[in-house]
């Protein structure tokens, strides 16, 4: 078991073994009548601090689904969401706008960087708009991991998918916090450039401790996790410790992915 380093200096085992996000009988629905679908059929679900989880299941297995439910993004039907001990469900919109400014990072396919701001300027948003300044140390350093050094002045267009997506992983990072959230965060890139990316998120987990909950469809990029939840029919339908991309294949071939 990994420790964790409170604000003031102490470790405590307790606070480690406390999930960084958990659903509990969580169930959202679409639809009416003959055309509902039931996205999240009360699930279940832990991830550990410190920890790289990849979601996978079929298409319409609710992966989705719930990622967005665990980072606030969606609203659940039924059942309770929980940020480290603060419960999501129960916060009204302003406080889960704030909780998800403050402590929650986002790392999307589409990357969802704004054209008319440079690199810099679109790592520092989420900060600046939370009112908050940078730690230069950390802002070097989070730079130089993620390869950014000589590209911070360009803007979106001036730099690469992969260069793109890196931004995004460092504005996610920057505010330090709770759980990074991805989402197919390697879909619209190369398979060199996808590498280079779900190595920096393996880096994040391993070197400073982040905790990184992804959603795939993808055996090579879940490779990359601890451990795979799977879901079929908005239900957890199993998992796996260290995953090779040939268990995650033989894994979705049960689930009829």
């Amino acid at each position: 078991m990994s420790e964790s380093i409170e604000p003031g200096g102490a470790t405590t085992v307790l606070q480690a073994a406390r999930p960084a996000v958990r659903a509990e009988g969580l169930r959202r629905t679409y639809g009416r009548g003959d055309a509902v679908v039931h996205a999240l059929a009360g699930v279940d679900v832990e991830f550990a601090r410190g920890e790289f989880t990849a979601i996978m299941g079929p298409s319409g297995s609710g992966k989705s689904t719930l990622m967005h439910c665990l980072a606030g993004l969606d609203t659940a039907d039924a059942g309770r969401v929980f940020l480290g001990d603060t419960e999501l469900t129960a916060l009204r919109d302003a406080d889960l706008t704030r909780l998800r400014r403050e402590r929650v990072g986002f790392v999307f396919q589409s990357f969802n960087l704004l054209p008319v701001l440079d690199a810099t300027e679109n790592v520092l948003l989420p900060l600046r708009l939370a009112g908050r300044s940078p730690d230069p140390a950390w802002f070097d350093d989070v730079v130089r991991r993620l390869g950014l050094t000589g590209r911070l002045h360009h803007r979106p267009h001036e730099l690469s998918g992969g260069q793109q997506q890196r931004v995004a992983v460092a504005r996610a990072l920057l505010p330090r916090p709770d759980v990074v959230f991805a989402d197919e965060p390697t879909g619209n890139l190369d398979s060199r450039s996808g590498a280079e990316v779900l190595s920096l998120l393996r880096g994040s987990v391993r070197e400073v401790g982040q905790t990184v909950v992804m959603v795939t469809h993808d055996p090579v990029a879940a490779s990359y996790a601890d451990r795979v939840v799977l879901l079929a029919d908005g239900r957890i339908a199993g998992g796996l410790a260290n995953p090779t991309p040939d268990a995650v294949l033989d894994a979705l071939r049960d689930l009829g992915a």
